[in-house]
């Protein structure tokens, strides 16, 4: 006769819940590398699609913004488009958006509230990613002085000139004269999602110079999620809300495997508990420097 396999003996409730913590940590983990590397370059990807239509449309119709306000003179949302940058040495083209917090660079290189824009005069702060989301500005440091670059803003076509790439402690190119403009781009320095510090490519302006537009934000009234290399912690109350959700999708997992079966179970709750991560870990992603 043909052994019969004995049953093993139903889990301790104790040893149901560290298993359970443990299927949701390995959840948590695959959702933020797969919200890093995969979803959020597929974001980006869309994003520009979108910002790109959008403002062509704008340049067409002579409605693209030269200052902080739009043609109503009401201040730009983060993440409206204001230029695009053409970096022909490195293949990169991509749109500019205003505001520079961890959200806002998710869609493509962000402009600094309180700079000029590129083309005007003064001093314009772009600020872009070194891997995630494109990683647009991932290559920058590989310019070198004489190399030339263009931005096109609602002002025109602007041609600037690379003038060094500077770290922390080394000394920043003379201050502008009068009727000068320079630009700024900036990136995370290190191995990929592992920054060790800031990396800046400074460029002069070569084309004719254009008359700066007012900005309603200044340096002592920037906010903090503006600056390099910082989180944005606006949208905490966001990542408590989706992890209440998690927890309440577990909840029922725990409830379903203890009631209607191992198999069922895993059937509805496995996709649940992967979109539940994704949102956990979305939110997360926006609380890591804003040049990752």
């Amino acid at each position: 006769m043909p052994k019969v396999k004995p049953e093993l003996p139903p889990l301790p409730p104790r040893m149901i819940f560290v298993r359970g913590g443990l299927i949701v940590l390995s959840a948590l983990l695959l959702a933020l590398a797969l919200n890093i590397l995969v979803v959020g370059q597929v974001r980006h990807l869309v994003a520009q699609q979108q910002l790109s239509d959008a403002f062509r449309a704008q340049l067409q119709e002579g409605t693209a913004p030269v200052s902080e306000g739009d043609v109503d003179e009401i201040l730009l949302p983060d993440g409206a488009p204001v230029g695009i940058i053409d970096i022909p040495r490195l293949g990169v083209r991509e749109v500019i958006v205003e505001g520079t917090d961890s959200g806002t660079t998710q869609l493509g290189p962000g402009h600094r509230r309180d700079t000029s824009l590129p083309g005007q005069a003064g001093e314009s702060v772009i600020m872009g990613r070194a891997a995630g989301f494109g990683g647009p500005f991932g290559r920058i440091q590989e310019l070198a002085p004489g190399d030339e670059f263009t931005i096109i803003t609602g002002q025109g076509e602007h041609r600037f000139e690379v003038i060094g790439l500077r770290y922390a402690g080394d000394p920043s190119p003379p201050p502008l004269t009068a009727g000068e403009s320079r630009v700024i781009l900036t990136t995370a320095r290190g191995a990929p999602y592992l920054p060790t510090g800031i990396a800046r490519v400074d460029a002069q302006l070569v084309s004719d110079v254009q008359p700066a537009g007012p900005r309603q934000t200044r340096f002592t009234t920037l906010s903090p999620s503006q600056t390099a290399m910082a989180g944005d912690t606006s949208m905490a109350w966001a990542l408590v809300f989706a992890l209440q959700f998690l927890v309440v999708v577990e909840i029922a997992a725990v409830w379903a495997y203890r009631n209607v079966g191992a198999r069922r179970t895993w059937i509805v709750f496995a996709p649940l508990t992967m979109l539940a991560s994704l949102w956990v870990t979305g939110e997360i992603v926006r609380l890591l420097p804003n040049l990752l």
